[in-house]
């Protein structure tokens, strides 16, 4: 069989796992978030934590529950980092640096997992386990939360209330996070992922001394990691690494748990506001562009001249011979499009073109289908700035879902749209006009600033894998990056829970014969269109100097 034909072959199967998944886990989370009943030990965490689950929050509330949290565990996970030395199960590994602690509790807490350190070199298992995987859950039920309160705004008729941060924290982490990561840990120990906690060991004798690997508990971090659409490694080699990844089903089924939440949310959307064709638009729109970007992938990377490359089956630097091409291809779009940070191979060895196409999907606020949460709530902003593309057009007031998309509306979705890109550009900026952090690059000209760009592209949208080849250990990178990835998280949480407010003291508009029907493929194709525009106009001129100057050359 063909390295082209095995890709496509499992892309098909993937394809069809998450079809069978999106139904049934979609209206099971749109159950989740809408039942007035909490569940024992969730009536336990509230108490404990002082919260009344049944409370109604307005956007400002409901900002502050989110915030008030976040910062708590960015103070814990730090704390945490800087007392390993002397905690049980450290594995012997010293306390980590101040600004490698203030970008690794501000990375996981962000749902970004940007790791600027060796995982089994740096993190001990107390850390890893009590720390790290933690956030891995709570930071990925954050940002569900948010999307869930912003498909309230939509769906409420003039009450104003979004729902209760806290019942939604609590819930999405016990009901959907825990259990669906219970299930893929079985999988993955029952097909060789790594799960103890065993010290270091030598492995072997080799030239220079021996080689030592430590163990941990990789299957449950694994399965979170990627289920959430966090991406953190225990192993700097991250998905690539045997232990985390050991054969082509399970790198399979790791792709398939990092989009089968973002994808089901469609269908939590349409039924929690009563509409499923409105969330098969949605739908449609993040599948036209995965697929898109997912082909172009495959076409670049497979795309290849001279003997060696045909006799590898394409451009196979960089990437696992376990998995090939397709695969690795299918791994990138898909990490790179939603907000996971994991790689089973090196997007700087791709292809000049092909690096640019992870970069680029990052660009497009990953929301094809986008992180837990965040890719939903992307995705309607950019419905509301089509409605307003739409109505300008036929010389209409926008609507949407029913709602009036005024000028208070567009100025929240066009602060949201922009905070990302100025936080991408000025870094990137920054980090070359500057003597020093040029330091860092691996590679000069093109490739060079391609690093950069994409570490800044992947901190700021709270992606978190890395294009391979800086050394982002140091104290500049560490602190912008690190500062990069709060603002660009929590800005546009900011502008996404106050136009759930706006909206949600909206009454419905009746639909009538001029309303523009959103459910239809021409919206989706206009929404399509208005994303790859908006984000082309933005990125076009640093992708030019990166990632196009160098697959042209």
């Amino acid at each position: 069989m063909s390295p082209e034909v095995a890709g496509f072959l499992q892309l098909l199967a993937l394809m069809g796992a998450l079809a069978l998944a999106h139904i049934p886990l979609g209206n099971y989370m749109a159950k989740v978030y809408s039942s007035k009943k909490h569940l024992r030990v969730e009536k336990w965490i509230h108490r404990a934590i002082g919260a009344n689950p049944d409370a109604e929050m307005t956007w400002p509330a409901y900002l502050r529950g989110v915030l008030a949290f976040s910062a708590l565990s960015v103070l814990f996970l730090y704390l945490l980092q800087r007392l390993q030395g002397v905690l049980p199960g450290s594995l012997g590994f010293s306390s980590v640096g101040p600004a490698q602690s203030f970008n690794t509790a501000v990375s996981f807490v962000t749902n970004t997992n940007w790791q600027s350190y060796y995982g089994e070199q740096t993190i001990g298992h107390v850390v890893q386990v009590a720390g790290l995987a933690v956030q891995n859950f709570v930071s990925a039920a954050v940002g569900m939360a948010v999307a869930v309160a912003l498909v309230r705004g939509f769906a409420c008729s003039r009450g104003g209330e979004l729902g209760n941060f806290w019942s939604d924290l609590v819930r999405g982490t016990l009901r959907i996070l825990v259990p669906g990561a219970a299930i893929a840990a079985v999988v993955l120990v029952a097909c060789g992922v790594v799960q103890n906690f065993s010290g270091i060991h030598e492995v072997g004798q080799f030239t220079g001394g021996a080689q030592q690997w430590n163990g941990g508990a990789v299957a449950s971090t694994e399965a979170v990691k990627e289920l959430g659409t966090n991406g953190g490694g225990i192993f700097n080699a991250n998905s690539a690494h045997p232990f985390e990844n050991p054969t082509p089903f399970t790198n399979l089924l790791e792709i398939f748990l990092i989009l089968v939440i973002p994808v089901s949310l469609t269908r939590t959307f349409g039924v929690m506001v009563g509409s499923v064709k409105q969330g098969y638009a949605i739908l449609a729109t993040m599948g036209t562009i995965w697929l898109g970007f997912t082909a172009l992938m495959m076409w670049t990377e497979f795309a290849h001249h001279g003997p060696a490359l045909q006799i590898a089956g394409g451009a196979m630097e960089g990437k696992e011979v376990r998995f090939g091409v397709g695969s690795s291809s299918i791994f990138a779009t898909s990490t790179t499009l939603t907000s996971t940070g994991a790689v089973d191979s090196f997007h700087s060895s791709f292809t000049g073109l092909g690096g640019g196409i992870a970069m680029l999907g990052m660009m497009l606020g990953e929301i094809a289908p986008g992180g837990t949460g965040s890719g939903l709530y992307g995705m309607l902003i950019m419905a509301v700035i089509a409605v307003f593309i739409a109505g300008l057009m036929v010389g209409r007031t926008p609507e949407y879902l029913g709602k009036k998309i005024g000028g208070r509306e567009m100025k929240l979705a066009a602060c949201y749209i922009l905070v990302t890109p100025a936080l991408v550009l000025v870094f990137s900026a920054a980090s070359m006009a500057l003597p020093t952090p040029p330091h860092s690059m691996l590679n000069s000209g093109a490739h060079g600033f391609s690093e950069v760009l994409y570490a800044f592209t992947s901190a700021s949208n709270n992606n978190g894998s890395a294009f391979a080849g800086l050394n982002a250990n140091t104290d500049w990178f560490n602190t912008m990056t690190g500062l990069a990835m709060l603002l660009g998280r929590f800005l546009p949480m900011v502008f996404v829970l106050a136009l759930a407010g706006s909206l949600a003291g909206q009454r419905p508009i009746p639909v009538t014969a001029g309303t523009l029907r959103t459910e239809k493929p021409l919206f989706a194709g206009l929404l399509v269109g208005a994303i790859l525009i908006i984000t082309g106009l933005t990125y076009f001129p640093a992708l030019a100097l990166g990632p196009l100057a160098e697959g042209l050359a």
